[in-house]
């Protein structure tokens, strides 16, 4: 098992570098696109710092109820997993506990991003 966390976490690592890497050439190429349209004062709006304060006004919201959600699925995987007659949860292929935690981290992204839409109105 250890084995196949580390190659997961490799993977993962080499994975999120060619994103960061692609993500900074194509803002690159985007900026200069900006600057020869001549929209020069346009070109800080793909800054990180550029972010609009709705969004900049709640990231520990955000990623507080990311987490509390993850939990909550960590939770139910290991109910379901513990109650009689449910085998089939803890195959060693089996994707349903995956499931599980994506569907919950989504409800977390979901529940923030109507939050924020409401104190938007």
């Amino acid at each position: 098992m250890n084995e196949q966390l580390m190659i997961a976490v490799t993977v993962a690592v080499v994975f999120f570098g060619i994103y960061q890497i692609i993500k900074v050439f194509t803002d690159f190429l985007l900026k200069r696109k900006i600057i020869k349209a001549g929209h020069i004062d346009k070109a800080g709006i793909l800054d990180p710092l550029a972010v609009p304060t709705e969004e900049k006004s709640y990231p520990t919201l955000k990623w507080g109820l990311v987490a509390l959600s993850a939990g909550l699925g960590f939770i139910v995987i290991e109910l379901c997993s513990n109650a009689g007659g449910m085998n089939w949860i803890r195959g060693e292929n089996s994707l349903f506990p995956f499931g599980i935690e994506l569907v919950f981290i989504s409800a977390g992204f979901l529940v923030y991003f109507f939050y924020v839409n409401l104190k938007k109105k």
